[in-house]
């Protein structure tokens, strides 16, 4: 089993690229792509890799559960009432244990924003304090920008806080699983966790960890500190199987290349220009061609390389 696993696990890291033009795989459903049981009982709804549109509801990120046998634990609560209530029609058909919890990875509204549909089932919500924070401080335009390209989907959604935060670690055993949640450090937002599972060495990375997309820089990512989160606490979990935030299951050979690699490659090149005595304005065009061929390039690269050089000029 472990070999198959790791196989199709090898499969989806070097062939299954995914691209902004792959229409929605799941029709009938809100959901951009219908779950896949990653390994026995965890399973993972892939998102699209595109920005989130009407055509992909928001479902641009992964929505993960794993069913314990004592009930089951979601991670994401989805970027709208529409999607939430479509991943638990799928999570019902699969089994009839009950959500005991869902966790939200971070503060941004693909975590945070289907908690309202949550909320009314009863079931408790659990995210870091800083995600907490951010999204009651920028929930009211998260959801305008989601009102926006959803439109008539955004029907439902209402800001719904998490009931439950945590600082460090927050540790479920439920089933036969034992489930840690953990906030490893400062990376890509404010409050980002990962979910490990040590019996399964398989993390829910959240956005710790990107390879089929471009990842985004933040006015507030610091990427020193989120290379130095990956080099002591992310690579020191050493897990066989790696659900990323965004794009399809993989290993951490692939999400160290694109995340880790990538920041340090374009910290390097911001480096080299500013030795040079370069300024902003020819920061955008530093050459990131190596990362080219990943979804959201286009949207992402530039603004990437002139939030870096803002960084760096002063570090």
């Amino acid at each position: 089993m472990r070999i198959l696993l790791s196989l199709c696990l090898a499969v989806w890291a070097t062939a299954i690229w995914a691209d902004e033009d792959i229409p929605d795989q799941y029709p009938g459903s809100a959901l951009y792509s219908k779950p896949v049981e990653v390994i026995p009982g965890v399973w993972s709804a892939i998102g699209a890799t595109a920005p989130p549109t009407y055509e992909n509801s928001g479902h641009n990120n992964n929505l993960s559960f794993i069913v314990t046998g004592d009930g089951v634990i979601v991670i994401n609560g989805g970027a709208a009432h529409i999607l939430a209530k479509a991943l638990h029609d799928e999570i019902k058909a699969i089994t009839d244990q009950p959500v005991r919890l869902v966790i939200n990875e971070n503060g941004q509204g693909h975590a945070m924003l289907g908690n309202s549909y949550w909320a009314e089932q009863g079931v408790p919500i659990l995210a870091h304090v800083d995600a907490a924070h951010e999204f009651e401080e920028y929930g009211p335009q998260i959801l305008e920008g989601m009102q926006r390209y959803n439109r008539d989907k955004a029907e439902g959604t209402a800001l719904t806080l998490p009931t439950e935060t945590f600082e460090d670690e927050y540790i479920i055993e439920m089933g036969t699983f034992r489930i840690e949640v953990l906030h490893l450090g400062p990376a890509h937002s404010p409050g980002d966790i990962s979910v490990w599972l040590p019996e399964e060495s398989l993390v829910i990375a959240g956005d710790m960890a990107f390879h089929e997309r471009m990842l985004p820089i933040f006015g507030d990512t610091m990427t020193a500190d989120w290379i130095e989160t990956w080099d002591t606490e992310f690579e020191a979990l050493n897990a066989t199987y790696v659900i990323p935030g965004h794009g399809h299951p993989t290993n951490m050979a692939q999400v160290r290349r694109y995340t880790r690699d990538y920041l340090v490659y374009l910290r390097g090149k911001i480096q080299e220009h500013l030795d040079n005595g370069g300024d902003l304005a020819d920061a955008y065009y530093v050459d990131q061609s190596p990362y080219a061929h990943l979804d959201t390039f286009d949207e992402l690269a530039t603004k990437n390389a002139g939030r870096v050089y803002e960084q760096m000029e002063f570090e």
